[in-house]
């Protein structure tokens, strides 16, 4: 995925946040509902939690972001 797809595809997400929140915390299960109002929608601030939480390289916790943006179902929400 192109860095500018994927821009465009985080706008969606960033505006579907709410909706979003629990296939979030599904995909990624250390991450408390506070640790989603924290981030609400941020892709920084996701990575980061990712990295925290998970003692992932920021490399890897963006590429997982990556994936799970290319799989997201964000048409249904």
């Amino acid at each position: 995925m192109s860095w500018q797809n994927s821009s465009a595809k985080w706008e969606q997400v960033s505006g579907k946040w709410e909706q979003l929140k629990g296939e979030v915390q599904v995909q990624w299960g250390k991450l408390t509902d506070d640790d989603l109002d924290i981030i609400d929608g941020n892709r920084k601030k996701l990575v980061g939690k990712l990295q925290e939480k998970y003692g992932k390289a920021e490399e890897e916790a963006e590429e997982e972001v990556d994936l799970w943006l290319v799989n997201s179902r964000l048409d249904e929400h």
